[in-house]
């Protein structure tokens, strides 16, 4: 376990100055592992999942860093640019994220419970990217 501190964080997240200052949690990079942001909306979003949901979401972002495309994830429609949105399945929900291989980074955009989304908003998902 890690040594608790008074922000009770695990070593592995911190509150650095991301990307378009945006509030964002960042966990800390290891060796060649991806940096892995969330974005302010999608943790709004995931403090409303039941509490063992959570407890999924956040192991599946800690292991997108080291595999930024498990085997249970599937690549979005949507046109090549210097990022590849893709979404992972986790029980009803789903966790909508985009990755970039040149700069090694993953953001997580939303956490969404299927059925009823359908990705329709997902142009607007991506515009939180530029």
């Amino acid at each position: 376990m890690w040594k608790t501190t008074r922000s009770s964080r695990p070593p592995w997240i911190t509150s650095e100055p991301v990307p378009n200052n945006q509030a964002q949690f960042r966990l800390r990079q290891f060796s060649m592992s991806y940096r892995v942001w969330v974005h302010p909306q999608a943790l709004a979003e995931a403090k409303t999942a039941p509490g063992h949901i959570r407890q999924r979401l956040k192991q599946a972002m800690l292991r997108l860093r080291d595999d930024p495309r498990p085997a249970d994830s599937k690549a979005l429609d949507w046109s090549p640019g210097e990022f590849e949105p893709r979404r992972l399945r986790i029980g009803d929900w789903r966790m909508i994220y985009a990755l970039s291989d040149a700069d090694q980074w993953i953001e997580v955009l939303a956490f969404r419970k299927r059925p009823p989304y359908d990705y329709g908003d997902l142009a607007d998902l991506l515009s939180r990217l530029e």
